[in-house]
């Protein structure tokens, strides 16, 4: 009769010392994503050159993550919803990482970018995109540490607004290029920033969707509705 509570107190800090490492993860891939994003803008190489490093730190995490959920998986022998848990942190981390690279990629866009022109105010934009998407990653990892579905429900709606965004930015980057073919190079860097961070905006829905999985034991029914439409935009003159 006392085995029990002892081993469900030592799995409960276990998972504690666990979803510490989750949010340590989370803290420096939103930073790795606001630092990318203000080297963007500010043109400044050696804060891009900090970010690309730092991604090491958050691939150990997600290894050591991994390393320490299969641990707990092999010692402590979960129930059906202690496993979902582990399971739920171990996808969660693979999301952060896939994160990080992003980050990763934008800075060192970023220092080639520093080399070129700037194309009118898109580095502006794409750093609010940045910290729009760094809020909702944010809440994202809030709504799993509170357990709160409500929350991540609304993380899943508001990724449509960072679609939005991208759309936008997707369009002033055509423009730029038409009007001129010399800033193609530089807007096709400049797209490929923008779709990264659009990516950690999926990567922050596919976490809010695990806490909604965690909390009521399953994902959520209706597939949530993507406002990428770049796909489908027609460019003038093309064939």
């Amino acid at each position: 009769m006392n085995q029990e509570p002892h081993i469900a107190s030592v799995f409960d800090r276990d998972l504690e010392a666990i979803q510490a490492m989750i949010m340590k993860m989370g803290g420096l891939v939103e930073a790795a994503i606001l630092d990318s994003s203000l080297a963007l803008e500010s043109r400044d190489e050696e804060l891009a050159d900090k970010v690309r490093k730092a991604d090491a730190a958050i691939d150990a995490l997600e290894e050591q993550i991994n390393t320490e959920c299969a641990r707990v998986i092999a010692l402590r022998a979960p129930t059906a919803s202690d496993l979902r848990t582990v399971l739920t942190v171990m996808k969660i981390a693979a999301s952060l990482e896939r994160c990080g690279d992003y980050a990763k990629n934008l800075a060192k866009r970023s220092t080639v970018l520093a080399q070129m022109q700037p194309i009118g105010g898109s580095a502006g934009s794409i750093r609010r995109m940045a910290k729009a998407v760094e809020l909702l990653l944010k809440d994202a990892l809030d709504a799993y540490i509170q357990r709160d579905a409500v929350l991540a429900a609304e993380v899943r709606e508001r990724d449509r607004e960072i679609d939005q965004m991208y759309n936008a930015l997707f369009r002033e980057f055509l423009t730029h290029m038409m009007e001129d073919p010399r800033n193609i190079t530089a807007c096709m860097h400049l797209h490929f920033i923008a779709k990264n961070i659009e990516r950690v905006g999926d990567h922050a829905t596919g976490v809010a969707e695990q806490v909604i999985y965690l909390v009521t034991g399953a994902l959520p029914e209706e597939a949530r509705v993507k406002g990428d439409i770049t796909s489908s935009i027609r460019i003038e003159g093309g064939k």
